[in-house]
């Protein structure tokens, strides 16, 4: 069999992208936030906790430091254990206010549209930027998480487990007018239907486009009969 074409990718990876569309017209992120600053705070403390939680959460930080210069100046100590509940709590409070210090100090207190600016911020990664820059801002941006990783990696548009080189796969194969949307819903997809332990093939409306439905559908099968051979 002749290897793929990139066009023949790209044209997949558009009618994935598509279909996802269809499925999830509503989608964007679960984040609760009502200004840049609030999305840029709250993205960096969901590393490892749930969007539930962090919404949870900022409810209450955001209400006791609404600016950049009051979360900038506040008493480590209460910030703590504010956001005690994400976890990593105390690195968090490291990064999330040097973030607001550098807000302050180096762009009047305005969270920067540029890609280049956001990643300048201490504690801000190019996902934290992205989701920043996709739905704050309304800029293109395609965010990796471990949701994006698992779901691309089983619908064959990357091979790549590298975070920058998935991002930059995806933005290859996907017109950019596409990218914001096209995170958020596969997001919501991997929550809810492409799961990491056990995958709803069944309930997939891209199956038909993705090259590991029939190994996820065997797989169940496969277990029975190894546990089957080894009884025996």
């Amino acid at each position: 069999m002749p290897p793929r074409k990139k066009s023949d990718d790209a044209e997949r990876a558009r009618r994935i992208a598509k279909e996802l569309a269809l499925s999830y017209p509503d989608v964007g992120t679960a984040l609760r936030f009502e200004s840049p600053f609030q999305l840029l705070i709250a993205t960096i403390l969901a590393a490892q906790c749930t969007d539930e939680k962090v919404n949870q959460v900022t409810a209450v930080l955001f209400d006791r430091f609404p600016k950049p210069a009051d979360l900038a100046a506040a008493d480590p100590a209460e910030v703590e254990e504010l956001i005690h509940a994400t976890g990593f709590f105390r690195q968090k409070t490291k990064s999330i206010q040097s973030a607001s210090r550098d807000l302050v100090e180096q762009f009047g207190g305005a969270v920067p549209r540029e890609l280049e600016e956001l990643v300048s911020l201490r504690g801000v990664a190019r996902k934290t930027a992205n989701v920043v820059r996709g739905n704050a801002f309304g800029l293109p941006g395609i965010a990796i998480d471990t949701h994006m990783k698992r779901v691309n990696q089983r619908l064959g548009l990357t091979r790549s487990d590298d975070p920058v080189k998935i991002e930059r796969d995806l933005m290859a194969l996907l017109p950019e007018d596409t990218w914001t949307d096209y995170t958020n819903q596969v997001i919501h997809h991997g929550r809810t239907v492409c799961k990491a332990r056990k995958p709803r093939c069944g309930e997939c409306g891209v199956a038909s486009l993705c090259p590991s439905v029939e190994a996820d559908e065997a797989a169940p099968s496969r277990r029975k009969a190894s546990r089957s051979r080894k009884r025996r």
